[in-house]
């Protein structure tokens, strides 16, 4: 019988579970997450706006094609916002992001990570 365990993991792009600072604002974006080669990850997103007006922010979520990209707005100052609230990858696939304003989204979150044993 096959065992699941999960572990609760940072955003590999967050140095210690600090924020990561979207810089970019064309595709690439900076890096969130690589996914695990072969466990599912369970990836959860919170943004914050620390500028003065309402940014846009796009994930990509494993790529840069059709329905692989995430477009949200982001309210300014309002708090952290659920951005994704636990969707799934595996395969080594990227999250990557970028806003309309330098430097002005602050990404975190974190991985549940499942793997068959």
């Amino acid at each position: 019988m096959a065992r699941t365990s999960v572990e609760k993991l940072l955003l590999s792009g967050s140095t210690n579970g600090l924020a990561i600072l979207v810089a970019a604002t064309v595709t690439p974006g900076d890096l969130i997450h690589t996914a695990h080669a072969t466990a599912f990850d369970e990836i959860v997103i919170y943004a914050y706006n620390h500028h003065t007006a309402t940014v846009g922010l796009t994930l990509e979520w494993g790529g840069t094609g059709t329905g692989q990209l995430i477009k949200r707005t982001i309210t300014f100052q309002t708090g952290a916002s659920l951005e994704i609230p636990g969707f799934v990858l595996t395969g080594s696939l990227v999250v990557r992001a970028f806003a309309s304003v330098a430097s002005k989204v602050s990404i975190y979150g974190h991985v549940l990570r499942a793997t068959t044993q």
